[in-house]
């Protein structure tokens, strides 16, 4: 499982909960908050009942009185309100009215006249001064039957007269508190859903980052010329610490394989220095010492080609990318290289023919491009007999140009096929030739890499080699 699907489980998973705990205590507020708003209300309409239905009390017509024909008006009355997008025709609160006994002398439903309510909590705690309230169901077997039951003394003067309840069905408030909850639940699940996209997006970018720092690790691990991908914030610091280890660390291995690379290749061409200076030091015929200081001369040369060289393709590994690459036309950059390996051919009796060229734009660095292709040519020339024809061209494939140097030698054995682009590895040079620093064809491979392309090398039909050096447009 990945960093990123880890954060985004644990993130949903506190968002989760939250939302749940959150939603679970707002929901479960809603029910007893609006019936303790009732209740509240409720108080309020028995004491001011209880002071209108204080006359009729004293007089003894509570069951008949003015008091008693005000309170059936009432629940006839065709109220037709709109509250809250819920209609309300009737009023839905009843009134009963006990003695100082608790004994049931007016009921608005004409249920209970006669029955004792001094048992029940409202008449029982308001007959002994104190608050009285009540919620009991109607139907034993039916809990969402409650009724609430709010008391309030009928005084005269100091003098208790009795106890007014005023009685209201919980029910009536239950559409209010459905869509309260309804609205709580609701926006609750909108939130989780947005904190869920957002945990998303979080993990999304999480994952983005650590995932291109992870494919550049990779790259630069497999050898790869590859550019430090975009990040942000920390992970940008990050991507720059890791940038300055990988050029630290690559500098360091770099030195050092080269410093083992080069000090392998100049042991041969110093014994043989070394060998034709200890025969000069003794007499010999004119024509020996001429041949042994042509030889340390040749060796000399030899060493210093090596040298530059590598130096060449040293600078060229080291580059991750062309900082500033140019629009080069593919006809020019080939005949800037065939201009500068001329006389190179010409001094080895070989034709360089240009055939062919398609017109084709290409972006990169023309330097490094035109000594690739010298490279090219310069082999070819090498390995050319005497007298033959070293073919260049340019040519559009697809998205691509591609340089081919064809020439008519012997050839590559099968057991160098896979080796000519390794450093140092060079074959013999035909009619015994010496040779060479193994340099070209690695630094032409580098060159293609560099320019997100690629260098190959293969036997031509009828004999000699095709080389190829292929470059994105």
């Amino acid at each position: 499982m990945n960093i990123g699907l880890r954060v985004l489980l644990g993130y949903f998973l506190i968002v989760a909960l939250a939302a749940l705990l959150v939603g679970k205590v707002f929901v479960e507020q809603v029910k007893p908050g609006v019936r303790q708003a009732m209740e509240d209300t409720l108080i309020d309409t028995a004491n001011m009942l209880a002071e209108l239905a204080a006359d009729d009390m004293r007089a003894g017509s509570i069951a008949d009185g003015q008091f008693a024909r005000r309170v059936r008006a009432v629940r006839q009355r065709e109220i037709g309100a709109e509250v809250s997008g819920f209609s309300k025709r009737r009023t839905h609160f009843r009134v009963t009215v006990t003695d100082a006994r608790g004994i049931v002398v007016f009921d608005s439903d004409g249920l209970d006249l006669g029955r004792d309510n001094s048992r029940w909590n409202d008449v029982h705690r308001t007959l002994r001064g104190q608050y009285g309230a009540r919620s009991t169901r109607s139907d034993p077997l039916d809990e969402d039957s409650t009724v609430m039951h709010v008391a309030a003394p009928i005084r005269d003067g100091g003098q208790l007269l009795g106890v007014l309840s005023v009685a209201k069905p919980n029910r009536a408030m239950a559409p209010f508190i459905a869509r309260s909850q309804l609205i709580v639940t609701r926006w609750g699940l909108v939130l989780m859903g947005a904190a869920l996209l957002v945990g998303m997006l979080a993990a999304w970018w999480l994952s983005r980052q650590l995932g291109a720092l992870r494919r550049y690790a990779d790259a630069v691990a497999g050898g790869e010329r590859v550019a430090l991908p975009a990040t942000a914030g920390e992970f940008g610091d990050l991507g720059r610490a890791l940038q300055q280890m990988r050029e630290k660390l690559e500098g360091k291995q770099y030195v050092e394989q080269y410093v083992h690379a080069l000090t392998h290749e100049l042991k041969g061409p110093l014994a043989a220095i070394r060998g034709a200076a200890e025969l000069l030091e003794s007499p010999l015929p004119d024509a020996d010492r001429a041949r042994f200081v042509a030889s340390i001369a040749a060796q000399g040369e030899r060493m210093a080609q090596m040298v530059d060289k590598l130096l060449a393709l040293a600078a060229v590994e080291h580059r991750q990318r062309i900082e500033q690459p140019q629009a080069l036309q593919a006809a020019d950059v080939l005949a800037d290289a065939v201009d500068a390996v001329r006389a190179h051919a010409e001094a080895a009796g070989i034709i360089l023919q240009v055939r062919q060229t398609e017109p084709a734009e290409l972006s990169g660095d023309g330097f490094l491009l035109r000594q690739a292709l010298v490279n090219l040519l310069d082999n070819a020339v090498d390995f050319a007999p005497r007298g033959s024809t070293v073919e260049v061209r340019a040519l559009r494939d697809g998205t691509a140009v591609r340089f081919e140097v064809a020439d008519r030698g012997t050839g590559i054995p099968d057991y160098a096929r896979e080796r000519v682009f390794e450093r140092f590895y060079s074959l013999p040079r035909p009619g015994g030739g010496s040779r060479s620093s193994g340099l070209g064809l690695p630094f032409v491979a580098q060159v293609g890499q560099l320019h997100g392309g690629r260098a190959e090398v293969r036997n031509r039909d009828g004999g000699g080699v095709i080389a190829s050096l292929q470059v994105p447009d």
